[in-house]
């Protein structure tokens, strides 16, 4: 995860509170003081005790937004991290589930440290925020307005590492990879009706309150709503069937991705979402 975005960290709170999840650890991109403190106070918020993982703990700049101190006020930065590609090769097996939504910093120093000791990255499933499905793999009437006939365009979570993304592609340690892409996340929003949604449940969970805290926050300087990239994709990795998934190569061309039809080739694309399914998942309470 990072933190120059709401969505991630709403995400962190998000899992770290649900009833179908069991959040094992947190890797940060880039891993500042300033971001580990952050993360691991809403740990403690949630009542969780687990590690911390950081690509550069020594990264010259704080990364963290003004959007988290005006909400949830300022928290002391701490170094208290472990190196994250060293946290993941640990911790990932056949049984875990990675969900990312930041650049692959992190899991591309675990694929490449596994390598260099033999002791070779194992990952049940990758939940990506990134990439993009557009012409040859979703159907013209399902394509967003601004991606219309596009068949490649940039993404900044890949971009922010491509040699990690590639790496993570061509990794056969990693059992099944999903890409939740822009081409659907773009039109998923956390607006006034969401919110709603939210609202009527948000004191049966410290997780759905600590949301609400935020988005409540943001709505009232922006009423339009936020795009809801991070949070689409950790639903998706809880319950894939909110999506519509076509197997595809995911490639780079240009400094922009795409993606084409290949059946068997273990990458799924989203090319479509079941809006209410998703907001299921999203408040589901303990």
């Amino acid at each position: 995860m990072e933190t120059g975005d709401p969505d991630d960290f709403l995400t962190l709170l998000m899992l770290g509170g649900h009833p179908r999840v069991e959040l094992r650890a947190v890797t940060i991109t880039p891993g500042t003081p300033e971001q580990v403190g952050l993360v691991r106070r809403a740990l403690e918020w949630l009542g969780l005790d687990i590690p911390v993982g950081a690509y550069n703990l020594d990264h010259g700049k704080q990364c963290v937004s003004g959007w988290h101190t005006r909400v949830y006020g300022q928290i002391p930065p701490s170094r208290e991290a472990e190196p994250g590609g060293e946290l993941l090769l640990a911790l990932c097996d056949e049984g875990t589930t990675l969900v990312t939504g930041a650049p692959l910093k992190n899991l591309g120093r675990a694929i490449a440290l596994g390598e260099a000791r033999g002791q070779p990255l194992r990952l049940g499933r990758l939940f990506a925020q990134g990439g993009f499905a557009g012409e040859g793999v979703v159907p013209r009437e399902r394509q967003l307005a601004k991606f219309a006939g596009m068949r490649e365009v940039p993404t900044y979570n890949l971009n922010g590492d491509p040699k990690a993304a590639l790496a993570a592609l061509a990794c056969s340690g990693i059992d099944a990879r999903h890409f939740v892409s822009k081409n659907v996340c773009h039109g998923v929003v956390y607006d006034a009706a969401v919110h709603e949604r939210v609202t009527a449940v948000k004191d049966r969970s410290p997780s759905l309150a600590l949301i609400w805290k935020g988005m409540d926050a943001y709505l009232r300087r922006k009423p339009s709503g936020k795009k809801f990239h991070d949070p689409l994709a950790a639903c998706c990795a809880i319950d894939p069937s909110i999506g519509t998934w076509a197997e595809v190569e995911l490639y780079r061309k240009g400094g922009k991705w795409g993606s084409r039809l290949e059946p068997g080739s273990g990458t799924r694309i989203i090319v479509d979402y079941d809006h209410e399914r998703f907001l299921d998942t999203l408040v589901a309470c303990p």
